[in-house]
């Protein structure tokens, strides 16, 4: 449960930060700007930051040691922020043709 939902919560990250990338006018692809991969890693972790602390208060009676919540799916949801970012933020720039 908190492998799929650590997913799930990596591609709602991508969302966000493609969000951000087009609230802010911040879409280069031919010189790719390092401080939108920043502000994008950064609300990625404040996203998992948040989910840690919502699947500690549901799930912290279910497991036998509690560094387990931090650990679990951590890599299944940077992995799929990453990936996930990386697609729509190429196709956000397909589309206003940078």
């Amino acid at each position: 449960m908190i492998y799929w939902s650590r997913l799930s919560l990596g591609v709602i990250a991508a969302l966000l930060c493609t969000g951000y990338v087009i609230a802010t006018g911040e879409i280069t692809t031919v010189n790719f700007n390092y401080t939108t991969f920043i502000n994008s890693m950064s609300i990625a972790l404040a996203v998992y930051l948040v989910s840690y602390y919502i699947i500690k208060m549901k799930f912290l009676t279910k497991v036998e040691k509690p560094t387990k919540l931090v650990t679990t799916g951590i890599g299944v949801y940077f992995f799929a922020w990453l990936v996930f970012w990386v697609l729509l933020y190429t196709s956000l720039a397909w589309v206003y043709g940078v």
